[in-house]
């Protein structure tokens, strides 16, 4: 089966989820979320990359460059404080979001 399309507005909660545990760079977070997955979601390279900037331009995410594990010079991202409030409120947001939505195929 082809990977799901990602709903309109979860990328960013994604995003912000895998940065909860530490500093990534991009390719981490985008690794991270095809492993947890099972590459089960289709997340397009381009829609990935605006998401990290719309957060970072939101004071979301704080950066710096730092080398990579291969020893590149790579944009590591991390939560800020405000980064952290939005990810417990889209958290749940979400989950009441999958409570309803279940709520309803579940009385069909």
């Amino acid at each position: 089966m082809p990977p799901l399309t990602l709903l309109q507005g979860t990328l960013d909660l994604l995003v912000l989820r895998c940065l909860a545990d530490g500093p990534r760079h991009g390719y981490a977070i985008a690794s991270q979320i095809r492993q947890h997955t099972g590459g089960e979601l289709c997340v397009e390279e381009a829609a990935f990359y605006q998401s990290l900037h719309r957060l970072f331009r939101q004071d979301l995410l704080e950066a710096e460059w730092a080398p990579s594990e291969n020893n590149r010079r790579a944009r590591y991202y991390s939560l800020t404080t405000a980064g952290r409030k939005r990810l417990r409120e889209e958290t749940g947001n979400w989950r009441r979001y999958v409570r309803a939505i279940d709520a309803v195929l579940e009385g069909a």
